[in-house]
Order: C-alpha cells, then structure tokens, then sequence
C-alpha cells in the first residue's frame, strides 16, 4: 500500500471538529478515509494532573498516552491496522465500543495536540486549523459537556476558563502559523470544508 496522505485538524475544544470531521467522512467512502482521535488516548482519571484546587486537569500534553498515540499513527501510516478501546470521557452512562482504525489513502488525525506533539506535527501532510471566537466556543462546550457527557454545569464552568483557555493560549494557538488552511467556524465552516474535500478528492485522483 502507497504512503497515505496525512492531515491534521486542531482548534480550541468547542470549535466544532467533531462535526466538521463528521460532515468530512460523509464525503468520502470508508476505503478512502480513515480518521483517528487524540481524545481515544487520554488516560484514565486517576492518572491526571490536579490543578491547585485538586480538580483533574485533562487539558494537558501529559493527559494523554502520547507515544501510544504516535505508536498507532505511525502503524496506520506503514499499512498496519489499529484497535483501541473507546475512550468515554469517565461518563458512566456510556458503553466503550473496540474501535478498528483501517489503513487507507486518507489518514486524517484529530486532535488538540497534534501540533504540539512534534513527532506527530512532522508526520502531516496537510495541516488544518478550526477557528472561532473563545465565547462561542465556551457554549458549544457547555451544551456538549453538560447533554453529551453527563457533567455537572459547574465543572464543566470551571474547567474552561481554568483548564481549556490557558491550554489552548500555550500549546495549540501558538501553531496557527503552520497550518496550512485556517477555516473560519463562527457561523459554519461549509466554504471551508468544500475546499478540503475537493482538495483531498484531487489528490486520491492523482493517487
């Protein structure tokens, strides 16, 4: 199998990548695509760092199992299938599939870090970045924290402004620079997303 063509999608938590990823995979069949998630890889809660009020704090280079991550990338990327257990963000009410990631044309990971990580940054081909205003991040978080993942309001209030904001200010804005394409997701990314896919169609026909 041909080297797959790697691309990288990073932006502030609430930005909107799961959706933007979502409306991706829609244009492309499952023999075209693959997509892994950073999120699959944070350790348990146990294992995270306290903040100084004694609170996990996820939003941390360290949060994750960050050579596993490369390990897999690295797999996918040399015709390797990939399994992993769902990662379901302690919420109790959630059963954890086996998820089996397929070696294909596209590799497409996602992720806060993945710039930060420098020997996943220098695996991509393309990097995307998803950019919006911090306030409506901060509600897309609260609706998706509070109805998705069964967090208390409070906590989820908590963990923007002390945990998400100052990780996004030092480990993932700091790498707009290197992105490649900069889509703008305030009201919708759908100009941003057309270019993507015709992009990535072009280049699975040259392939």
């Amino acid at each position: 199998m041909q080297k797959p063509f790697v691309i990288g999608l990073t932006g502030v938590s609430g930005a909107g990548k799961t959706t933007f990823l979502n409306k991706l995979k829609a244009a492309f069949n499952e023999q075209e695509l693959s997509v892994v998630s950073q999120d699959n890889y944070y350790k348990p809660k146990e294992k995270q760092s306290l903040d100084d009020q004694g609170i996990q704090n996820f939003d941390l280079p360290s949060s994750l199992y960050r050579e596993e991550f490369h390990q897999d990338i690295s797999k996918l990327i040399s015709g390797e299938t990939v399994r992993r257990k769902e990662y379901t963000f302690n919420n109790k009410l959630a059963e954890p599939k086996m998820l089996e990631f397929q070696p294909r044309p596209l590799l497409l990971i996602e992720g806060i870090f993945i710039y930060h990580y420098a020997e996943i940054n220098e695996l991509l081909d393309l990097r995307l970045f998803l950019q919006v205003k911090e306030t409506t991040a901060y509600g897309r978080r609260i609706r998706r924290d509070k109805l998705e993942r069964n967090y208390p309001l409070d906590d989820v209030l908590y963990r923007f402004e002390k945990h998400v904001l100052p990780a996004y200010e030092k480990y993932i804005k700091p790498h707009m620079h290197e992105a490649d394409l900069i889509i703008n997701n305030n009201s919708d990314f759908n100009k941003g997303l057309d270019v993507v896919v015709a992009y990535l169609k072009d280049i699975l026909n040259k392939g």
